[in-house]
């Protein structure tokens, strides 16, 4: 648990908090996430990292996308891409591992502790380097489901693992607020290109739809 004079950043890979929320039965309420954490130390930094996948007139992602933008969010994004598997099926890659990597380490002198969402076993070796230059590790994901959304040696490396299913109550958004949505419109945790709007709009999560690879 942090102490209140913790410097603290959250580093949230986009498409593996939302497949685990998703998992889990909710969606994720930002503005709560940052009063979650702000409440917890002082919170430096909050990085959010998606792919973007151009070329689809709508996309039901990119209202979350603006938001966190607008609040305090930093959002960290690249271009997707998208390819036919041998089984004729549409998959989109996307992998952002290495921008996050860079910006943890490059961080890293300036706070105490970092959160990462994400049960990404790729990452152990990331948050062992973190840990070698004295900054703590917190790992968010979840057990609470069956296979566990966390890999185990993500899991053995952080300083502190907290399950994903025991924050819902703070930092789920009221099912009551989710705003209707076309199902299948959007590949989760990746964003395809549209002007932005004008104005900053409430959050959303992205819909569940086509099949998407190297999250």
């Amino acid at each position: 648990m942090s102490t209140g004079n913790e410097r603290i950043a959250l580093f949230i890979d986009g498409a593996n908090l939302y497949a685990t929320a998703k998992t889990l039965g909710f969606d994720i309420d930002y503005k709560r996430l940052l009063g979650e954490f702000r409440s917890r130390g002082y919170l430096l930094r909050a990085y959010y990292y998606t792919a973007l996948v151009e070329d689809q007139e709508y996309s039901s992602i990119r209202p979350l996308i603006d938001w966190l933008d607008y609040n305090g969010f930093t959002v960290v994004t690249k271009a997707a891409k998208e390819f036919t598997d041998s089984m004729g099926r549409r998959k989109v890659k996307g992998n952002m591992d290495i921008e996050l990597a860079v910006d943890a380490m490059e961080l890293a002198p300036r706070v105490d502790h970092i959160v990462l969402f994400s049960g990404d076993g790729d990452f152990r070796s990331l948050v062992e380097a973190l840990q070698r230059r004295g900054v703590k590790v917190s790992v968010v994901s979840t057990v609470s489901v069956q296979p566990a959304m966390i890999a185990d040696e993500l899991r053995r490396q952080a300083d502190e693992f907290i399950d994903l299913a025991h924050l819902a109550q703070r930092v789920g958004r009221d099912p009551s607020e989710r705003p209707i949505r076309a199902p299948g419109t959007e590949v989760p945790g990746f964003v395809r290109e549209r002007p932005r709007p004008p104005r900053p709009i409430a959050p959303t999560s992205p819909v569940a739809g086509d099949d998407f690879a190297d999250r």
